[in-house]
């Protein structure tokens, strides 16, 4: 549907809705200012099954999301009249879950009758950059390391990126949750790897997959098997597992070849500035605004049209393959 009007603002205020996963998260966006940001997490009933599982966190979504967005905006101490956007993740995520979040922002931009933003997820991670680092500019590359993806791309300028190299296989995220699993440790991996890590000593010697080639690319099958087949193989002897040395080793396989061939990619640009996905300090749906991707101006409907879908190339476009 065509936009109807010219105005243009600077830094329009925008309502982001995430639902791509776990979490239902909603964030109220000036600019590259985050005037609030509010989640609820399933988290904790996530975590009696090990992981994520789609249908519980769709159901959860319902229950939250009018919630999670009616807080946002009491928060940052404004009207729903006065925003001027709705933005929502459609993809990458669990279908059931992103339906919930698309459903809720077509009706919220129907009733205020403001025009519909369909925002990429990736490029959402990619977006917090610039709500961390207000001074952030372009060129860089960035680490995207998260749940579900990991990638290195490079930004030309706030609206084009390129895709350098990425996982073959699975995402670093889900190598931490199922190293996690195989030490006994609670859901989510990553922070109880982490915490877990601190009291060992990386003395293991796990596989990097493609640490000296491979391009830009990642691979974490294989690390992660080496490591549920050695606290296996320690469990089969009646040997000891070491869980700080086992955390401590497995996270050390893993980061590090992201950040040497991150390093790598920034050298080969020329570039000065690396980003790292900030999404867990800055919230997923502050991610998802598209204000930072989509450029200064935002179109505004004018009258009583009806709701207006913006599909701007820089939020929607896939990212190009370097």
């Amino acid at each position: 549907m065509a936009i109807l009007a010219a105005e243009t603002k600077k830094e329009p205020i925008i309502l982001g809705i995430e639902s791509s996963c776990d979490e239902t998260a909603a964030a109220i966006i000036r600019g590259r200012k985050i005037l609030s940001d509010e989640i609820a997490s399933s988290a904790s009933v996530q975590a009696e099954y090990g992981g994520v599982v789609p249908e519980i966190a769709s159901r959860a979504h319902v229950v939250a999301v009018d919630k999670v967005v009616a807080a946002a905006i009491e928060k940052a101490h404004i009207k729903p009249e006065e925003i001027d956007a709705v933005a929502v993740t459609y993809g990458a995520g669990l279908l059931g879950a992103l339906l919930v979040g698309v459903s809720f922002a077509k009706a919220y931009a129907y009733t205020l009758q403001k025009p519909l933003i369909a925002v990429n997820h990736i490029r959402g991670h990619l977006a917090a950059a610039y709500l961390a680092d207000p001074a952030l500019k372009p060129p860089f590359v960035t680490l995207l390391a998260s749940g579900g993806h990991t990638a290195i791309l490079y930004a030309r300028s706030e609206t084009e990126f390129s895709y350098l190299g990425g996982t073959k296989d699975d995402a670093a995220g889900e190598a931490f949750d199922k190293a996690a699993r195989v030490l006994g440790l609670p859901y989510p991996g990553g922070p109880n790897i982490q915490k877990c890590a601190e009291g060992g000593t990386a003395n293991i010697p796990f596989p990097q997959m493609f640490k000296g080639g491979g391009g830009y690319d990642f691979s974490y099958s294989g690390l992660k098997t080496a490591v549920i087949n050695y606290c296996h193989t320690k469990e089969q002897k009646g040997e000891e597992i070491v869980k700080a040395d086992v955390a401590a080793s497995f996270q050390k396989a893993a980061v590090d070849v992201m950040i040497k061939k991150t390093i790598a990619a920034a050298k080969e640009k020329r570039v000065k500035t690396l980003s790292q996905e900030q999404i867990h300090k800055y919230g997923r749906a502050a991610a998802s605004s598209p204000t930072a991707i989509c450029g200064r101006n935002f179109p505004k409907p004018a009258g009583k049209t009806a709701c207006a879908s913006f599909f701007p190339k820089s939020a929607t476009a896939p990212i190009t393959r370097q």
